[in-house]
């Protein structure tokens, strides 16, 4: 198994069985089996919903490796933004409770599970076409500058455009895609618990 084939198989956890074949991953296990409801609920003020959890890791991936890594468009466009419901183009760093539950009420469910497989499917293809020097390479100054003049990093434009050039694409791709998702799961089952709609398959 080389590089490539390890990272698809552990990005395939973090999705959908539709994105990565995967019918146990922990996309399935954490957001499986719950209702449109039950996805806005935030059981208490120091959690978020399972609606904003979604959204968070599904932008931040799309942002992150497609514009930021490969520099290539995001996913989302126009008409994303419209089927979803929403009109913030960052990832939702810095964002105030108030502005989590507004987005909670605002964003459409069904909408929201196909654009996340959507990105998904995106970073699998981009990866699917790395060649071996690709995955020595950094991220580019350029496609960090890119990322932040269309909106991308919100409230933490400064911090970020600082953080991401020159770190290892490697680092970049693990990072958000493999354990910024996990982590979010982690906390979107403690959503699950806290709201009394259970944990998963």
């Amino acid at each position: 198994m080389d590089a490539r084939d390890l990272f698809l198989d552990q990005h395939a956890a973090m999705h959908s069985a539709a994105v990565g074949g995967n019918k146990m991953s922990s996309a399935e296990r954490t957001f499986g089996g719950v209702t449109d409801a039950q996805m806005r609920v935030r059981p208490r003020e120091d959690l978020n919903s399972l609606a904003w959890l979604m959204w968070h890791i599904a932008r931040a991936e799309d942002i992150l490796v497609n514009t930021v890594v490969a520099g290539r468009a995001q996913v989302f466009d126009e008409a994303w933004m419209k089927r979803l419901g929403v009109s913030r183009r960052d990832f939702g760093i810095g964002m105030s409770s108030a502005e989590v539950s507004e987005l909670t009420a605002q964003i459409e469910p069904g909408a929201l599970r196909e654009y996340r497989d959507a990105v998904g499917i995106r970073t699998r293809e981009v990866v699917g076409g790395f060649k071996p020097q690709d995955w020595d390479a950094t991220v580019s100054a350029e496609t960090v500058q890119r990322a932040a003049a269309d909106g991308a990093f919100g409230a933490r434009t400064e911090a970020l455009s600082k953080a991401f050039p020159d770190r290892p694409r490697t680092a970049v791709l693990s990072g958000i895609a493999l354990f910024h998702s996990a982590g979010h799961m982690g906390e979107a089952t403690t959503v699950r618990t806290a709201g009394g709609f259970g944990t998963g398959i």
